[in-house]
């Protein structure tokens, strides 16, 4: 094996799957820091000493992402350009017995709740007092904002709970607190998460607080939007929509996962719904924040599902109409409910009945943007990519919805992260196309 001589303490940290674990990422990166550690983010070309992936076990296919990076970086280190090699998160909490015997070139595996062990076998103290600060990963305008950790729901097919345990709710005042200083740092848009939203509030205060939660982080100077992400349709709390309405820095957008539109299926999968009080609760939402964007996801090939099935989803796609959507295949997942059914629709199956839904949606997603078309939007610019400014409205949270691309002309002055108000001038699918007024 190569040795190499190399700076100590220099951290490249990288992060898959979702935007809680690029929280958690951020936290560590805080904590690194505040311990005299260099520490960068998903550095293509780095000389850190020192990796740290933070990984995601969600379905298949994010966890071969997962164990493709490791074995990367195992052999990053096994040729001597690495000194030591760990990893965190969701796949390394669900498999960290077989990970280890399997690529054992890895120094030491933590699971998701595990940032103090991982600290000190790093030889840093775990700094109580910088609960809630963090090196923030994406462009300083927006920032992902955990309100809770783990999850009480269910449902039959997600193994979210075996790797992130219970419910456990962040307090609002700290949650105030972390907001002024993103505030101050030039954080303009929350983007709130959890692994359920809606859930906010019963395990620190006994009682549903998100309505709470929204009126004091709307409060905060400085931040110009709030956004919604991860709702579960179940017992939603009506009072928050109330907070929408009536909030102007709260964006009349909601990330609402429904996973199915057949009443069979949403039973199968332990959701606690039925399609007919998700029509209405859909009906609600849409007449007490008028103007809404509705984003949800589906699953098409749950154990199961017959044809019939699928068409009733189809059909409900076909007659909500939501703003924005994404399906996934199915992942037989061990140890959840759903492990114990048969997979029994074929991955081809799978495909194609996720296929014909975007197919669907994209005819929709086309229709509702063209009846944008001569309208006047507030729009955050995100990027400068290929002569356009690429920015969104408030109808869009970034990385899985609409863009909007303004061209950049001599004279403009846009800079990355400011407002501007924007005519939209022609739009495509999943796309508008606009200039500033």
């Amino acid at each position: 094996m190569k040795v190499r001589n190399q700076t100590t303490n220099k951290v490249n940290v990288i992060t898959l799957g979702c935007s809680k674990n690029i929280v958690d990422s951020e936290v560590l990166m805080g904590q690194l820091q505040a311990n005299d550690f260099d520490v960068t983010h998903e550095a293509e070309k780095s000389d850190a000493n020192i990796v740290i992936i933070n990984t995601c076990g969600f379905i298949d296919n994010a966890k071969q992402e997962s164990i493709d990076t490791i074995l990367r970086y195992a052999d990053e280190k096994e040729a001597g350009r690495l000194d030591k090699l760990y990893v965190t998160g969701c796949l390394s909490q669900r498999y960290k017995d077989e990970l280890e015997v399997e690529i054992p070139q890895v120094d030491a595996y933590f699971g998701t709740l595990e940032l103090p062990q991982m600290l000190k076998v790093l030889n840093a103290d775990y700094k109580h007092e910088l609960i809630g600060e963090r090196l923030i990963t994406t462009p300083k305008h927006y920032a992902y904002f955990k309100i809770a950790e783990g999850c009480n729901r269910p449902c039959s097919f997600c193994a979210i709970p075996l790797m992130r345990g219970k419910h456990v709710d962040r307090k609002i005042e700290d949650l105030v607190k972390e907001a002024k200083r993103l505030a101050s740092m030039g954080t303009k848009e929350l983007i709130l998460i959890a692994q359920d939203l809606t859930y906010y509030g019963l395990e620190a205060y006994g009682e549903r607080k998100l309505a709470d939660l929204l009126r004091n982080l709307s409060d905060v100077n400085g931040i110009d939007w709030i956004r919604l992400q991860y709702a579960y349709p179940s017992q939603f709390p009506l009072d928050a929509l109330d907070v929408m309405a009536e909030r102007g820095n709260i964006c009349k957008y909601l990330d609402m996962p429904l996973q199915h539109g057949s009443d069979a299926m949403l039973k199968s999968m332990r959701r606690g719904i039925t399609k007919r009080r998700t029509i209405e609760l859909v009906d609600t939402i849409r007449q007490r924040v008028p103007g809404i964007a509705l984003r949800t996801t589906l699953i098409a090939g749950h154990p199961g599902e017959t044809e019939k099935d699928f068409q009733e989803m189809y059909d409900f796609v076909e007659q909500t109409r939501f703003e924005r959507l994404g399906i996934f295949t199915y992942s037989h997942e061990e140890n959840t409910h759903s492990h114990t059914l048969v997979d029994d629709v074929p991955a081809e199956l799978k495909q194609e009945r996720a296929d014909a839904i975007m197919e669907l949606q994209q005819g929709i997603s086309m229709e509702l943007n063209e009846a944008r078309v001569g309208q006047t939007y507030k729009v955050l610019f995100d990027r400068k990519e290929s002569g356009h400014f690429v920015g969104r409205t408030e109808f869009d949270s970034p990385e899985v919805d609409n863009e909007v691309l303004v061209a950049v002309e001599k004279d403009t002055f846009v800079r990355l992260g400011d407002f501007a108000n924007v005519k939209i001038d022609s739009a495509s699918d999943f796309d508008l196309y606009g200039h500033l007024v």
